[in-house]
């Protein structure tokens, strides 16, 4: 039972990203008849089997030292792209974290939001953000987490801009949009070179590289102010979300799912 939830364990953001997808025919609105209620409880159950799995998992490792997880995605000809994960009671303590705060909101939401038009597209925008989120928590690669930060940028400008009719909540979500996407140009200058220098960009192989090179100082400055431009971006696009909420604050979801869910899980990891 360890060894299946130890390979099983990219199944966690999968289960979020799974229920974005099976909510699509309510989202784009294919199906009418039965309402959006049906794309809201398919997301909750998926989150509740994100939960369940993550606690199962995080029992299972509680005393194991970090375990190392390749999982397979492209063997093509002499192209192999493995997905890189690590295992570890803080890794999956996180994903714990995220996915019970997503239940949460969700389980909120379903209420407050229960005659908006919305509501299927919130969910399945929630299913999206949950993926990206618990699957950064468990990379052990950094282009890895590039592109799930990417994935994450996007159901931010999304969830931000739920209310896409009212002006201001255009005007918030594109500022934000903006601020990410000049952190995240400059993360990825850093990714690239620092793949240059190192030939591998998973985060065992970094700890080794940083240990046992000595860069000069102009490179390291700039090459360590390239790699935390993508979290201080994150950072800065919070003060024009919160200006926004602080002028409609009866909107009380946006603001638990976007501050309160993916803040305490990036400071946990």
């Amino acid at each position: 039972m360890p060894q299946f939830l130890l390979q099983t364990s990219w199944w966690v953001p999968g289960y979020g990203l799974l229920g974005a997808v099976l909510t699509l025919p309510w989202s784009i609105g294919m199906i009418r008849r039965t309402g959006p209620r049906p794309a809201a409880y398919i997301n909750i159950l998926m989150t509740v089997l994100a939960l369940v799995h993550s606690v199962w998992l995080l029992q299972a490792i509680w005393d194991l030292p970090p375990q190392p997880l390749l999982v397979p995605w492209l063997n093509v000809v002499d192209l192999n792209i493995t997905f890189a994960l690590e295992l570890s009671r803080v890794s999956v303590g996180a994903a714990v974290l995220v996915t019970a705060l997503s239940l949460l909101a969700q389980v909120f939401a379903l209420g407050y939001l229960e005659k908006d038009w919305g509501l299927a597209r919130f969910y399945g925008l929630m299913g999206f953000f949950e993926a990206a989120l618990s699957g950064i928590v468990l990379s052990d690669s950094l282009f890895l987490s590039y592109a799930l930060l990417e994935m994450l940028t996007l159901s931010t400008y999304l969830l931000v801009g739920f209310w896409y009719a009212q002006p201001l909540v255009v005007t918030a979500a594109r500022d934000a949009f903006l601020t990410k996407r000049v952190g995240d140009l400059l993360l990825l200058m850093g990714v690239v070179a620092l793949a240059t220098f190192t030939g591998s960009l998973n985060f065992s192989d970094l700890e080794v590289w940083a240990r046992s090179t000595t860069l000069a100082p102009l490179t390291a400055t700039l090459l360590g102010l390239a790699l935390i431009a993508g979290p201080t971006g994150n950072a800065l696009s919070f003060p024009s979300t919160s200006g926004w909420t602080k002028r409609w604050r009866d909107r009380i979801p946006l603001q638990f799912c976007e501050t309160r869910l993916w803040l305490p899980a990036v400071l946990m990891c």
